[in-house]
């Protein structure tokens, strides 16, 4: 690399010194298993008990009783380290479970982390999931030494342990013990020949194990489950694990087959996670004496660098137009830090030109406000994929390709677009995506692409749900969006629902939750708090998701100007219907009437409800979900959609004593505050103008 200034080239030596001295995230284990014959890029897979290669696939076990089979990867995982902390870790993997058309099923599936070396299930039974016998587990002594956390996949209810359930099939998170720590029901129909995935992810910092997984409803139309717990790994497994899957079967039979499976972590982090309790301190005086003396010497050195650099900005004095140069330039000196991070990779300009066909018109996807995105095929991946390419000469578009970059590299979720790779070179901004065939949800809704169901819908609605529970509460870092809107909700081949284009995203600590910046977002979908005072929170990125809801049942977009006088405003026109009890009404007229009734009530409530005028009313991300899946009563809305009560940022409303914010909260909320819709039209005007 070729500096043209020193000042360049005292800031990236400045940078590369710290990012060496802090140890960045290092991918410790990552594979990619489609084909399970192809021995060319992995490792192959130990297989022990009954399990055997069946062709691209893995069988697990016979389709005879009292079998059991493992396949565990080859390699030792570094789950945690006593001064480092604990790893994360994100899996995904598909499979299938098939009892040959029988009506009795047989035990199930499981996905392990265990003690290295773990014991044979013996004598075999099928009540461990072909990972531990009913014998082992009654031995205490046995679990002290040999430990596991899994998640299972549960086809027969075992009355000893398993919980009651309307049905028998269940998915827990089971640690050293085959009662499960947490569990949910499992809607499949496994005597069918079925593939199912799932997607488990640890994130060291929260503590937060989560497990996503495919179910189907009685239409046999895919849904999305998810499933989570809080617990410290490194409490209940040893530092280093072996990772893997287990089956059984035990009086019935069923086939237990392994058809992928991925997986990604990182080298335990410095100071991310304490130790277990359980480890001793080693009282080494010469390492301390060693550790401390290299820190000072590392604090020293970025002192002096810092001095120097001074000295040189003071010296030079560049120009503006300079240092928003140099600015850019090392913002992508970063290069090397995000190599060394998980996930997207750089690519070369020569292979996206080649992809694209030098960025032909006919493979244009469409055109956004910072440049063309373009469809090309990588054939290092063997698919298809969306290239952004940001307009040259857009300052707010290079601030948008940072901010992307830098937001959702790490972010892992299966209703988040994958990011796999960027690209800067020649003067151009590329960012490179995982492909949605589906195109965007607006393409949908309002283009004719296609006609979503009703099903279709609320699945959709719950993915982008499950998307903003997980970067506003699941991830490291709170992830404020700051653009969801039904052209940003991307939709796959199975029409599941990906949040993208985090160009406008910021990150914000769990604790603090919101961002005073300037007015970002789509008018529309902007909360009327952000309009007013600039100011980005969770709750402004929960009224957004509102809005999209609305849209989803009602396929009309937040402002129709051709539409009635009193239907203009969606937000406004539907809460209108929900004070006459006719909210019905506002249901898709193309559904003909074919939705469960039920469920659009609680979309459009759940919808009134996060996108309520007072920030303070709306509710998180995860109890709107809680209603959505029917674990929460419907909340008790105003007749009349009330006005904003406040004309201040929320940052200074919230640093009021509390009484003062339990009285403006109640005042929201008594109906001597209803104002009705037509006194909120200050607000509706401003986004109407700009549609």
């Amino acid at each position: 690399m070729i500096f043209q200034s020193p000042k360049l080239f005292i800031i990236y030596l400045m940078i590369s010194i710290f990012l060496n001295l802090i140890n960045p995230c290092a991918t410790q284990i990552s594979f990619n298993y489609n084909d399970f014959s192809d021995t060319t890029k992995y490792k192959p897979v130990n297989l022990t008990g009954n399990a055997t290669n069946s062709g691209s696939m893995i069988r697990l076990t016979p389709d005879e009783v009292d079998n059991w089979g493992q396949a565990t990867y080859s390699e030792q995982m570094h789950l945690w380290d006593k001064n480092s902390g604990v790893a994360n870790f994100t899996s995904n993997f598909s499979f299938i479970i098939d009892s040959q058309g029988k009506d009795t099923y047989s035990d199930g599936i499981m996905f392990f982390l265990s003690t290295p070396n773990f014991p044979d299930p013996s004598p075999t039974d099928g009540s461990g999931l072909g990972l531990v016998s009913r014998a082992q587990m009654e031995q205490r002594d046995f679990l002290v030494t040999n430990q596991f956390v899994a998640v299972e996949f549960d086809t027969f209810n075992n009355t000893k342990w398993d919980p009651s359930y309307p049905v028998p099939e269940h998915v827990g998170i089971n640690i050293n013990s085959m009662k499960s720590h947490n569990s949910t029901p499992w809607y499949c129909t496994i005597k069918q020949n079925r593939t199912y995935s799932a997607s488990i992810n640890y994130d060291s910092s929260t503590q937060n194990f989560s497990v996503t997984f495919t179910g189907f409803d009685n239409d046999a139309t895919p849904i999305q489950q998810h499933l989570s717990s809080i617990f410290n790994l490194a409490l209940f497994l040893p530092e280093w694990v072996e990772i893997g899957f287990s089956a059984s079967t035990g009086y019935s039979t069923e086939l237990h087959i392994l058809t992928a499976w991925s997986f990604e972590s990182t080298s335990p982090l410095v100071n991310q996670q304490s130790p277990p309790p359980s480890v001793e301190k080693h009282k080494d005086e010469p390492n301390k004496k060693l550790v401390v003396g290299l820190s000072v010497g590392a604090c020293i050195l970025v002192i002096c660098l810092v001095v120097l650099y001074l000295v040189y900005k003071k010296k030079w004095r560049p120009s503006e137009e300079e240092e928003e140069e140099e600015e850019l330039v090392f913002d992508f000196s970063m290069d090397d830090e995000f190599e060394r991070c998980t996930g997207p990779k750089k690519f070369s300009y020569k292979e996206l030109v080649s992809a694209t066909n030098n960025f032909a018109e006919e493979n244009k996807l469409g055109q956004g406000g910072f440049g063309g995105v373009y469809k090309g095929y990588l054939g290092d991946l063997n698919s298809y994929v969306a290239i952004k390419r940001v307009s040259k000469g857009s300052k707010q578009g290079i601030k948008e390709y940072a901010s992307e970059v830098r937001s959702i590299s790490r972010l892992r979720h299966k209703n988040l677009v994958q990011l796999i790779g960027w690209c800067h070179e020649k003067n151009d901004l590329l960012l490179i995506y995982e492909f949605m065939s589906n195109g965007s949800l607006d393409l949908h809704l309002f283009k004719g692409k296609s006609m979503l169901t009703w099903m279709e819908r609320y699945n959709i609605a719950r993915g982008l749900a499950s998307a903003l529970l997980y970067l506003h509460e699941e991830w490291e870092q709170c992830v404020l969006h700051r653009d969801i809107k039904s052209s940003n909700v991307m939709l796959d081949s199975n029409l599941n629902a990906k949040l993208g284009d985090f160009g406008l995203a910021r990150l914000v600590d769990h604790v603090k939750g919101s961002q005073t910046t300037a007015l970002a977002g789509t008018m529309g979908y902007l909360a009327p708090e952000c309009v007013m005072s600039g100011r980005a929170s969770k709750e402004s990125d929960v009224y957004s998701f509102g809005v999209v809801a609305l849209e989803i049942a009602s396929g009309r977009k937040p402002v129709e100007p051709r539409a009635k006088e009193d239907e203009t405003i969606l937000l406004e026109w539907i809460w209108e219907l929900y004070g006459t009890r006719n909210l019905l009404k506002a249901a898709d007229t193309r559904l003909c009437g074919e939705f469960d009734e039920q469920q659009m009530e609680r979309l459009m409530v759940v919808g009134l409800w996060c996108a309520h005028p007072d920030y303070n009313v709306r509710p998180s991300i995860r109890k709107a979900i809680h209603v959505l899946d029917f674990e929460a009563a419907l909340p008790i809305l105003e007749p009349k959609m009330p006005m904003p009560t406040y004309l201040t940022p929320p940052i200074l409303a919230s640093t009021s004593s509390t009484s003062n914010s339990e009285d403006h909260h109640a005042q929201s909320s008594t109906p001597g505050s209803y104002t009705g819709s037509s006194q909120f039209t200050t607000y509706s005007a401003a986004y109407t103008s700009t549609q």
